[in-house]
C-alpha cells in the first residue's frame, strides 16, 4: 500500500510540474501500480521481435517498459501536452515512435506498412472509446497479431458473455466470430491515478484460424446481429422487421426451417445460430 502511495505522489507530482492534471474528458486514469504493468507485458508475451501498438500512453511508464521488451514501440496519444512530453521523454530511445492522434481516426493500415508486420496491441484503454475502438480493431484484425487490453470489468464481461446472459449481445458475437477472449485478471481501482469508479479487466484477444463467417459475407453477417438486437425487448422476427433490414418473403418460414424459433429473444441465440441465421436471410440482403 506504501508503495502505491509513492507512485500516487510521484504521478501527482509529475503532473503539477507539467501544470498537468487527469481529464476526465479523455478518460485519463493513469496506472501506478509497476506490478500490474509488468504483469500486463508478461501477459503480452512482448519478444524483440515485436512492434507493439500502445493506445494512450500518458507519462510514458508503459511505454518505457515496453520499449525494453519490444522491437518497435508505436504509442498513439491525443493529449498534445503530453505527447511534447512523451517526445522529450522518449528521445533517446530509437525504437519508440510518439503519434499524436485519435486512435479512432487512426489509419491502422498505414501502421502496419510502418512496423512491416503485425502489431501486438498491448493497452489500457480510455473506458470512453473502449466498444468504438473494440469494433475497429475488429474490423482491421489482419494488422494485428493480437490484443491485451485493460478495460472496464464490465466491458470485458460483455466480451466473454454466452447466450442468455444479460450481457451478451453484439459485441459479445462480434468477439467470438473473429477471436478467442480471455480475462487474464482483474484490477482495482486503486492501481490507478486517480481511481475509477469501477473495477477493471485484461483481457486477451487471440484470433481464430477457423473462420465462422466467410470474409465476403461478413458485413452481412453484422447487420443481422445488429438488426436482431435494435429492439432489445422485442422478441427476434419482431426486432429483424422494425429494424430496416432488407428481409426476404416470410422470413418466419426460413427460421423455422433451420430449427429457429422466430419469437425467441435474440439473447438467447447462440454464435452458430446468428450465423445460420444470416445465411438464410442472405438473398435478399447483398
Amino acid at each position: 500500500m506504501k508503495y502505491l502511495i509513492a507512485l500516487m505522489s510521484s504521478i501527482r507530482q509529475e503532473l503539477k510540474e507539467y501544470g498537468l492534471s487527469p481529464r476526465k474528458r479523455l478518460g485519463q486514469h493513469f496506472l501506478v501500480d509497476r506490478n500490474i504493468l509488468d504483469k500486463v507485458i508478461r501477459t503480452a508475451g512482448v519478444h524483440k521481435e515485436d512492434v507493439v501498438l500502445e493506445v494512450g500512453p500518458g507519462l510514458g511508464e508503459m511505454t518505457l517498459a515496453l520499449a525494453q521488451k519490444a522491437g518497435k514501440v508505436i504509442a498513439v496519444e491525443i493529449d498534445s501536452k503530453l505527447v511534447e512530453i512523451l517526445r522529450k521523454k522518449m528521445s533517446d530511445l530509437p525504437n519508440v515512435k510518439i503519434i499524436f492522434g485519435n486512435i479512432l481516426r487512426v489509419d491502422f493500415g498505414s501502421l502496419f506498412r510502418l512496423a512491416g508486420k503485425p502489431l501486438k496491441v498491448v493497452a489500457n484503454l480510455p473506458y470512453q472509446i473502449s466498444t468504438p475502438l473494440l469494433f475497429r480493431f475488429i474490423e482491421s484484425r489482419k494488422f494485428f497479431s493480437s490484443l491485451t487490453l485493460m478495460l472496464q470489468r464490465e466491458v470485458v464481461e460483455r466480451m466473454i458473455s454466452p447466450p442468455g446472459v444479460k450481457g451478451y449481445g453484439a459485441l459479445s458475437i462480434f468477439i467470438q466470430m473473429v477471436s478467442h477472449p480471455s480475462i487474464q485478471f482483474f484490477i482495482k481501482p486503486s492501481a490507478f491515478f486517480p481511481p475509477p469508479k469501477v473495477e477493471s479487466a485484461v483481457v486477451q484477444i487471440v484470433w481464430r484460424d477457423d473462420l465462422m463467417v466467410k470474409a465476403e459475407d461478413e458485413d452481412w453477417f453484422k447487420k443481422v446481429v445488429k438488426a436482431s438486437f435494435s429492439h432489445r425487448r422485442k422478441t427476434l422476427i419482431n426486432s429483424l422487421k422494425h429494424s430496416g433490414l432488407s428481409l426476404p418473403p416470410l422470413p418466419e418460414k426460413k427460421m423455422e426451417a433451420i430449427g429457429i424459433d422466430p419469437q425467441r429473444r435474440p439473447e438467447t441465440l447462440s454464435l452458430n445460430e446468428f450465423v445460420h441465421l444470416s445465411e438464410v436471410l442472405m438473398d435478399n440482403g447483398r
